[in-house]
């Protein structure tokens, strides 16, 4: 029954674009190019192999004064030649590079998506960030729309040292947005549930909510269609770090991007977050020694600092634990403790979580090819 359950919720999962919305070839000089898109040198197309043998394509948009650089995973019905233009222009009005790739399966990218394909995929690129651009952990900042939140939470769960995460109408777990289950399952795919507790950057939540909550939430807004708004603001309520989330008004599941809310408050999180590492990095702590002089000492970073030696003013060194390298075990996870008993220690809604789905909803996804999570 689980595998037949776990089969059904990734079919609903992944909606590849057929046929892809774009082709990629080489130019005179090697270089790959998309050339249903506009041009650019400030792009570069790649091809990247998995460790579960996929080759997926991503595309690297570079920003001159890029504070940071963003890894977006983008929606289930999807691919990079949609996604292009946004890309652009993110990295355009956020003032940072900006990395995107198309799952397994999808696009121009071999192989099946999958749950485990997924995991691989933003893994791979996550090391290119790192080995092909330097990209550090701290400069990092890792975006998921939808059933991209699943590997996006996945990635930093596992890396402790980001700059920071958005989670875009994210989903609790794949299961979850086709029936109203309360526990996670073996068989469940995307536990974002289980691992947004294990995430130890600022977490950012952007979701629609629904019109009878105007009230309690200061707005007024449409329902999100396909990922109900309870997943955004469980998740949210299941953070360690939590930044001013955004339940945008007016909006649908997918267009949220053409909203001013939208782009303004995803600015403001950047711009927090940039702030944030300049303070770190900028502070400078005195210590005199028992000749009354200087001190100097160079962190783990390679920042100079000073620091006052002294019984009143001593404080505590910040450290960083980001590994380099790291192993995603491809093995089912055994089942976890409630969900509910887990929101009961963190900040709850004043309204109780409703159910998403019936079996009746299960058939409307079925007719509706076009809905997408």
């Amino acid at each position: 029954m689980g595998g037949i359950t776990s089969s059904i919720a990734a079919k609903f999962a992944f909606f590849p674009p057929s046929p892809p919305s774009y082709t990629v070839i080489a130019d005179a000089g090697g270089r790959l190019q998309i050339p249903e898109v506009p041009r650019r040198d400030d792009v570069d197309v790649l091809r990247l192999r998995t460790r579960r043998g996929s080759e997926i394509v991503a595309v690297h948009v570079k920003h001159p004064k890029a504070t940071a650089t963003l890894l977006y995973s983008h929606g289930n019905a999807a691919d990079l030649g949609q996604m292009f233009e946004l890309f652009v222009e993110l990295s355009l009005r956020l003032r940072i590079n900006l990395m995107g790739y198309d799952y397994s399966g999808y696009g121009r990218s071999t192989g099946k998506p999958s749950e485990y394909n997924t995991y691989a995929d933003i893994d791979a690129v996550y090391q290119c960030l790192k080995e092909q651009y330097g990209v550090k952990d701290e400069q990092l900042i890792v975006y998921g729309q939808s059933v991209g939140s699943g590997p996006t939470v996945d990635l930093a769960s596992r890396v402790s040292n980001l700059r920071g995460v958005v989670l875009h109408s994210p989903i609790l777990s794949g299961l979850r947005v086709l029936y109203p289950v309360k526990r996670t399952f073996w068989f469940d795919i995307f536990k974002n549930s289980d691992k947004i507790s294990m995430v130890n950057c600022p977490v950012l939540v952007i979701h629609v909510i629904k019109s009878d909550e105007v009230t309690l939430f200061h707005s007024q807004g449409t329902s999100d269609e396909v990922v109900d708004c309870s997943h955004g603001k469980q998740l949210w309520e299941l953070c360690k770090e939590k930044y001013e989330p955004l339940w945008l008004s007016g909006g649908g599941h997918c267009n949220l991007e053409i909203y001013p809310e939208f782009i303004r408050h995803l600015k403001k999180f950047v711009l927090s977050l940039n702030k944030s590492k300049a303070a770190t990095i900028g502070s400078k702590k005195t210590t005199v020694d028992s000749n009354g002089s200087k001190e100097k000492a160079v962190d783990s970073n390679g920042t100079k600092k000073e620091t006052v030696d002294s019984e009143n003013q001593a404080k505590p060194s910040e450290s960083s634990g980001a590994s380099d390298a790291f192993e995603h075990p491809d093995l089912p996870e055994v089942s976890r403790n409630s969900l509910d008993s887990r929101l009961e220690k963190s900040k709850k809604s004043n309204k109780p979580e409703k159910s998403r789905m019936s079996t009746d909803h299960v058939d409307r996804f079925k007719r509706k090819k076009g809905l997408v999570w």
